[in-house]
């Protein structure tokens, strides 16, 4: 029972008071609150007033009508008057109505670069309701539903906490907010690398190689996983059990999409295939081609973006994302379309995968830093291979190469990457390639640790000393 007097917020027994929101802006935090809700009571706390964490009586509830729509659930954004991209607690921690209980909170602000550009989303951390960690590195790619400050355009580096009190009774106590330093400094750069099945599969989609013997040569090579063309949902379950005997991950599935004017369609196993793969992380690459809409013509972004939403619904209540993979020829075939698609759909599993080869191909190679600074919020994954400089519209024999050749410079755009504060996954490409095919995965596997290593050999740890520690 919340008693009035004794330190304690509470909003009254109708519940329909106005939102507090603290004088102080915060950033990074830590956040502790113990709240107490009646029987069907609703209340939320918001991060920089727009991020909301869901207070709710969800003691015993095991469905809810939308992710995010219980407590302690990351809320859902509003867009084009739907729920997009709500996230569940991965168990239901909640006590009965009437009881304390409480949330720990570490989040992370949306970042910008020195143009003001937003270069990484808001993030939550962790998040701890009684105890018990319910979410772990949720993304959250702009302000949820109802949220005070809801426009996507004004997000900024810090904001007030805000405790809704006009959706039913609440009282809230203890409510501690500690600033983090921020999260800028420069970390070790992944050392981990993918291969793609285009290095074993020389006559792609075929292979003179069975797919055991594939696994083996790529795990011999010392590699961390594979990307693999799209299968069943049954040979994909026998093909992830297989790469993970030999300590390999399923990094990355390939799938394409076919936008029409009705919407985007996919290969009738890729739902199955994301249930099936529940939990693994995997990514699907999703390439979108058309006959309706021109290259890059973003007049079918009204038509797919539903579709693309949908998709990544499914993706996310199995544990996966989805990127769209821009390929040259495709609606999608430059990386800004993909950016431009992950953008208008706004959900957190929807993302970019760039992709060297075909940004060199589209004639893309100038402006590659600023490529990568627009999708940084949105990338999920980077497809890499050796290449030439200036071969813009040529050859995929000059523009896909092993890691150790052609004259295009890696390095800087490596260093870029880990600026934006990339993390991987990476995968390198060998579509076309031609020789040995273990030869060329050593080859590409020792290149990649000397880049790594000339990158890491100038990162230097740094943090920003911590500000005041002040009590809420």
């Amino acid at each position: 029972m919340a008693i009035p007097g004794t330190g304690t917020i509470y909003n009254g027994r109708e519940g329909h008071t106005r939102d507090l929101l603290s004088k102080r802006e915060f950033g990074d935090v830590e956040v502790h609150v113990e709240f107490m809700v009646p029987r069907q009571s609703n209340s939320g706390i918001y991060l920089m007033g727009r991020y909301e964490v869901q207070v709710l009586d969800s003691h015993g509830v095991e469905n809810s009508a939308y992710p995010g729509n219980q407590c302690g659930g990351i809320y859902p954004r509003w867009l084009d008057s739907r729920n997009v991209g709500g996230h569940a607690p991965r168990v239901n921690a909640s006590k009965p109505a009437g009881h304390w209980q409480s949330f720990d909170l570490v989040f992370r602000a949306p970042r910008f670069d020195a143009a003001g550009r937003k270069i990484a989303h808001a993030r939550f951390e962790k998040v701890v309701h009684n105890g018990v960690l319910i979410h772990e590195d949720v993304m959250v790619t702009g302000p949820t539903r109802a949220a005070r400050f809801a426009d996507e355009a004004n997000e900024t580096l810090r904001g007030p906490i805000q405790l809704q009190g006009d959706h039913g009774p609440v009282a809230y106590r203890n409510l501690r907010v500690r600033p983090l330093p921020p999260d800028t400094g420069p970390h070790p750069f992944p050392q981990a690398l993918q291969a793609m099945d285009t290095y074993t599969k020389q006559r792609f989609p075929l292979s003179d190689f069975t797919r055991d013997q594939q696994l083996d040569m790529i795990q011999s090579a010392g590699y961390a996983g594979i990307g693999w063309d799209k299968l069943s949902s049954d040979a994909t379950r026998q093909l992830a059990r297989a790469a993970a005997a030999r300590g390999l991950s399923l990094a990355a599935l390939y799938y394409q999409g076919n936008l029409t004017r009705a919407g985007v369609t996919w290969d009738a196993s890729l739902l199955e295939t994301i249930k099936a793969l529940k939990g693994s992380d995997t990514i699907i690459w999703l390439h979108i081609v058309s006959r309706a809409f021109a290259r890059s013509d973003p007049a079918g972004d009204a038509v797919a973006v539903p579709a693309l939403r949908q998709l990544a619904d499914a993706a996310l209540a199995n544990g996966l994302r989805v990127a769209i993979y821009p390929h040259k020829g495709d609606w999608t075939e430059r990386v800004q379309d993909a950016t431009r698609l992950a953008r208008r759909v706004g959900h957190p599993a929807l993302g970019v995968s760039f992709n060297l080869c075909h940004c060199l191909m589209v004639g893309d190679e100038d402006t590659i830093p600023e490529l990568l600074a627009d999708a940084a919020p949105y990338l999920f994954i980077v497809t890499l291979n050796g290449a030439d400089t200036g071969a813009g519209g040529t050859t995929w024999k000059r523009l896909i190469q092993t890691l150790d050749r052609g004259s295009f410079d890696l390095n800087p755009l490596l260093r870029t990457l880990h600026q934006l504060r990339f993390r991987g996954p990476f995968a390198v490409q060998g579509y076309g390639l031609k020789g040995d095919v273990a030869d060329n995965l050593q080859r590409s596997m020792k290149a990649w640790q000397r880049l790594v290593g000339e990158i890491n050999s100038t990162t230097t740890t740094h943090h920003e000393p911590y500000g005041a520690r002040p009590l809420f």
